[in-house]
């Protein structure tokens, strides 16, 4: 297998240059430039670093280069050699370098008749694209004049018809609007008789309104009287209470001044009570020694009995004994007389501790019913001054809201005043648009009698429209401006007997 690669030039067609490389050249070319490509994978790579070069050749820096390098000058038909640079600024690296031969006379005769015949077959291509494109542009042309006649000729048809039918609505419509005359006279005759008895109800109408608006004013007074007189008496209730309860805040405060005085009182008794509780235990519990001796005693006394009648037994033996306890039983019966004495004065003190604690006992009893009867009279004045309390708060409220109902009645009686006189210049709006329009009527009358004869003689009635009549009045408070739509409001009228076939209807003014 050979691999052939030729150089040529499209602006010069004798530029050519050829280069044939077999598997035993591409071995030697292998290890010259130390590739590492197979020579199957070789054609591949080549076109692909030619694709590289095209695509870097519209940048300012391009990364890879063709050089075409040639020892002499290129008519001088030398062996060429085409190199593949890569550039980078520190060295330009050649990946591939190819010698060409240039091609000699029966080569380039071979080329250029190649290319020749090349030539002729995208001639006869394109002459019959051509004559495929004539044949369909003139069957275009035809097609299209033979519709243009056709359009022609329909639109000459729809010319006339157009005339015709424009005739035919001209003397329909002159005809309509004769009747559609005769037709309004009688309406705005109809309408003046409406118009003039909607006046007369609106006047009924807006004299009771004044009346009913009057008679309501007046019972708002009278309301308004009636409540000023209860605020005057709620006033002075109020300032009668406020005297009473300063006389009860006094007398309260007088009162706590006595609890606090029995308090102290009380207190200062407690103590004394204490102290005298504190003596009688203390006398009690001596009382109770002095008992707990003379039992002891009395123990004695049996035990010495006993011994008695054991040594009456052995009286001749203890003789001597008995004489010693004779004399020691005399002394016991000597303390045993003290101790009775002493148990009869304490007994006495006892029952004066007595007597003393009940009457003290008494005393702060009679106290604490004195406190509990003014502790009584206290919570029930707290109870009668947080009633009148209560009764100023509601006196309070109750004045509050009828100061309030004072305030909705008056602003009743401001926008009923402000409706009087807004009912007022609607009357007025609506009388001056009333001689407007019955001017307006007059005038229209006026000259219509007045074009009656000159209709008759030019045999042609001409109609007055709404839109036409000159000078309209304008009324700021109404809202009725000359700019705006006129004040008509067209509407369908029925038809009357002898007119029934006629379909169009005519716009009547409606006032």
């Amino acid at each position: 297998q050979d691999l052939a690669v030729r150089l040529t030039d499209d602006t010069d067609p004798f530029f050519l240059y050829n280069l044939v490389i077999s598997e035993e050249d591409f071995q030697s070319l292998k290890s010259q430039q130390g590739l590492l490509v197979d020579f199957s994978a070789f054609p591949q790579k080549f076109i692909d670093l030619l694709q590289q070069c095209i695509q870097e050749q519209s940048k300012d820096m391009p990364r890879f280069l063709l050089q075409l390098v040639s020892s002499a000058s290129v008519l001088d038909h030398t062996p060429v050699s085409l190199n593949v640079v890569e550039t980078n600024p520190f060295k330009h690296l050649t990946h591939l370098s190819l010698k060409f031969l240039p091609g000699n006379d029966t080569e380039i005769k071979k080329f250029l008749a190649s290319c020749l015949k090349c030539l002729k077959e995208d001639k006869t291509i394109l002459e019959e694209k051509l004559r495929k494109t004539e044949e369909d542009l003139t069957r275009q042309l035809s097609y299209t004049q033979q519709n243009l006649s056709e359009k022609s000729r329909e639109l000459d048809k729809l010319k006339n018809e157009w005339n015709s039918y424009t005739t035919a609505l001209t003397n329909k419509h002159t005809q309509e609007m004769t009747n559609e005359k005769e037709r309004a006279l009688q309406a705005q005759a109809q309408y003046q008789q409406q118009h003039e008895q909607q006046k007369k109800e609106l006047e009924n109408l807006h004299q009771k309104s004044i009346q009913q608006l009057q008679n309501r004013l007046s019972e708002l007074e009278v309301i308004n009287k009636d409540l000023t007189e209860r605020r005057y008496k709620g006033d002075s209730t109020v300032r009668e209470l406020k005297a009473k309860l300063s006389g009860i805040e006094d007398e309260c405060q007088r009162a706590k001044q006595e609890v606090m005085s029995l308090r102290r009182e009380n207190t200062t008794l407690d103590a004394e009570c204490h102290e005298k509780e504190k003596l009688i235990n203390q006398l009690q519990t001596r009382v109770a020694v002095l008992e707990q001796e003379i039992k002891d005693k009395d123990q004695l006394v049996v035990r010495t009995k006993e011994v008695l009648d054991a040594t009456q037994e052995q009286k001749a033996i203890l003789e001597e004994s008995t004489e010693k306890k004779q004399s020691h039983v005399e002394k016991l019966e000597s303390t045993i007389k003290s101790l009775s004495a002493e148990l009869l004065k304490a007994n006495e003190i006892i029952k004066k501790l007595q007597g003393d604690l009940k009457t003290l006992m008494s005393k702060l009893k009679l106290k604490n019913t004195v406190t509990i009867q003014q502790e009584k009279l206290l919570a029930e004045k707290e109870e009668r001054l947080q009633k009148e309390q209560r009764d100023l708060q509601e006196m309070g409220q109750s004045l509050r809201m009828k100061e309030q109902e004072v305030c909705k009645l008056q602003e009743q009686l401001e926008t009923t005043m402000q409706k009087l006189e807004e009912s007022k210049q609607l009357l007025k709006t609506n009388e001056n648009v009333i001689t407007w329009l019955n001017k307006q009527m007059n005038e229209i009358q006026m000259a219509k009698k007045l074009e009656t004869p000159a209709g008759a003689h030019g045999g042609v009635r001409t109609a007055i429209s709404p839109h036409g009549m000159p000078d309209r009045p304008f009324f700021p408070s109404s809202g009725i401006s000359p700019h705006t739509s006129p004040p008509y409001s067209f509407q369908s009228l029925p038809e009357p007997v002898h007119n029934k076939n006629i379909t169009s209807q005519c716009a009547v003014p409606k006032v």
